[in-house]
């Protein structure tokens, strides 16, 4: 295939360079990542919601690197909760250095006593941005519950505690190309392949 164009996929988190090279198979694409490019850029996170945050960090690496650059915020919401983690799943739990698992954990204390089922979404908007400005947006949502006891292997994150219902497995439970089809950032990954397509096609 050949490649007409590079794109940077501005996230550090392995597991999720690994889903985008799976849901962005098949384009006309080099995928770039931040350790070979300009490791070490850190993007402050201040947005109000997740497309202002995928926004501040795919401009911030498209003016960085010259590349057309792919970021992505994504978060649990849980309805007992408020909606929370929400923006700060990735930052939710006893300290800022805590582990996915002990994240899933601190979730679950906060859940005890409170009724089940604790229906929960999780949601992803991209964004894809060009060194000259051009911002592109797309967003996906899964819906399911959180169940208090870890099932699965696959996934990271909250993957092991979210419950598919219609499934009866949890996300870390599913093989990566089913995942992929159900995920929130699969759907969000989805309907930005129409883009990222024009976009090659652009520069061929």
């Amino acid at each position: 295939m050949r490649h007409n164009l590079d794109l940077l996929i501005a996230t550090g988190n392995r597991g999720k360079q690994e889903e985008y090279r799976r849901l962005l198979a098949g384009l006309p694409l080099r995928l770039r990542f931040p350790q070979e490019v300009a490791a070490g850029l850190t993007v402050a996170e201040t947005g109000r919601t997740y497309a202002e945050n995928a926004a501040l960090k795919a401009r911030a690496w498209a003016a960085a690197t010259g590349l057309l650059t792919l970021a992505d915020d994504s978060g649990l919401e849980v309805a007992a909760l408020g909606g929370a983690p929400g923006l700060y799943s990735a930052r939710y739990g006893p300290g800022p250095e805590a582990t996915d698992a002990e994240r899933r954990r601190y979730l679950l204390s906060r859940l005890e006593g409170r009724p089940r089922p604790w229906r929960a979404r999780f949601v992803c908007v991209i964004a894809v941005a060009a060194p000259a400005g051009a911002l592109h947006f797309a967003e996906g949502v899964c819906r399911g519950e959180i169940i208090p006891a870890e099932r699965g292997e696959h996934g990271f994150g909250y993957d092991p505690i979210f419950w598919l219902p219609d499934l009866r497995r949890t996300m870390a439970e599913l093989p990566p190309e089913e995942k992929n089809r159900r995920s929130h950032r699969g759907k969000a990954a989805a309907a930005i392949r129409q883009v990222l397509a024009a976009l090659a096609a652009g520069a061929g």
